[in-house]
């Protein structure tokens, strides 16, 4: 149990860096190139998925892969929004905010499902 719990908390983490790693290079692309404002919450959205997949990829091992992607995908979409409202200074949660940590919970479930079932070289 602990050993799962670890493995979703270093696959959350890491997400977390890779949105991170993703958002800053998408501001300097949309300073450079002008990006409008309505292409910035979908690309956003690209970007935690792709970062719970590489995060579960990465991390998730062993068995009860569904159950460690579900985990995996709302700790990483939870934490983002923590961190992100934290440097924004507005914590508000909508709608839009519940639907992110549903499709989070879903991308990692397909995401625990397919790492922990893959052969590692």
């Amino acid at each position: 149990m602990a050993k799962d719990i670890f493995q979703v908390g270093k696959a959350a983490c890491a997400s977390v860096i890779f949105v991170l790693v993703y958002s800053l290079i998408f501001a300097g692309i949309i300073s450079l190139f002008g990006v409008p404002s309505s292409a910035i919450k979908p690309v956003n959205q690209v970007f935690k998925i792709l970062s719970i997949v590489f995060g579960g990829m990465l991390f998730l091992r062993g068995e009860r892969g569904l159950i460690k992607g579900v985990a995996l995908g709302i700790s990483a979409v939870v934490q983002t929004w923590l961190l992100f409202s934290t440097i924004a200074c507005s914590f508000t949660v909508g709608w839009t905010t519940l639907l992110e940590v549903v499709i989070g919970a879903f991308a990692g479930g397909i995401v625990g499902v397919i790492a922990v079932n893959v052969k590692r070289a």
